[in-house]
């Protein structure tokens, strides 16, 4: 009964709206965090997983070997790959596509990778505004690894001590 009349009191002198409004006003004069985007940028995580890249080798090769592990590990589905041998027995892949309109952005191919050859790369800043936009093949990810490979080295290195 007494339990009642407490709840009643305190619906009728509007107790939790005036403690709502106690919270807004604690935090009205307190210094804004918001981001102005394009000019500062907010601190990000070393092991953030952006644009997919296909790296090279130093001599100009590239690392891939067609071995199409990361195509079976893709949950979405999203990479496709054809292969051929060449002359020297070595096997390369002919088509190297990733549709990014599926991709979730796992790692997994990165992870299954035996040579290092796809990574995810910190770029973040990108669109497309169509959906062939986002349907990424094999010489557009060369070009991403070969204009980002100083940055897709650093990262490499720095994260290596935690594998």
């Amino acid at each position: 009964m007494f339990q009642r009349i407490r709840e009643f009191l305190n619906s009728l002198l509007l107790k939790e709206l005036f403690q709502g409004l106690a919270l807004t006003g604690k935090y009205l004069f307190k210094p804004k965090i918001t981001v102005q985007y394009p000019e500062e940028k907010t601190p990000m995580s070393p092991r953030f997983r952006g644009l997919h890249a296909l790296r090279r080798y130093p001599n100009g090769e590239e690392r891939c070997i067609a071995c199409k592990l990361c195509e079976a590990v893709c949950p979405a589905m999203a990479i496709s790959i054809e292969s051929d041998q060449r002359e020297d027995g070595s096997r390369r892949t002919t088509r190297y596509d990733i549709d990014l309109t599926k991709c979730i952005f796992c790692g997994f191919c990165e992870e299954a990778c035996p040579v290092d050859a796809i990574v995810e790369t910190h770029i973040h800043e990108y669109h497309g505004e169509k959906r062939g936009d986002l349907y990424f093949t094999k010489d557009m990810l060369l070009a991403v690894g070969d204009r980002y490979e100083n940055e897709i080295a650093a990262n490499k290195s720095a994260d290596a001590k935690y594998k």
